[in-house]
């Protein structure tokens, strides 16, 4: 099961996730998200994976795509801040050179 809580002030939009990112779970975040990515916002948007207990690669593949989408994110867990690692540096492998 996976909660989302989204908070909202002048200066960020965040979304704190909760429980488990898997591929029963991942449409409803995707749908949540790009309804908020279409409206264009001023306010930086922070996810926060503190509270996750597991993501599979449906999850990862969420994850790219708020990463793509120029989200923040927040983690203490050694797993959790291994897998941004991981992902933010394909991102940056993904990237046409100039």
């Amino acid at each position: 099961m996976l909660r989302i809580t989204v908070t909202e002030n002048a200066l960020e939009e965040r979304w704190i996730l909760q429980g488990r990112l898997t591929k029963r779970s991942v449409a409803e975040l995707v749908s949540n998200w790009r309804a908020s990515t279409a409206k264009p916002s001023p306010r930086c948007r922070i996810v926060d994976l503190n509270e996750m207990t597991s993501i599979d690669k449906s999850g990862e593949e969420v994850l790219s795509m708020m990463i793509h989408d120029g989200a923040t994110f927040v983690a203490t867990g050694v797993y959790t801040k291994h897998l941004l690692d991981q992902l933010q540096a394909r991102q940056t492998d993904q990237k046409p050179l100039d």
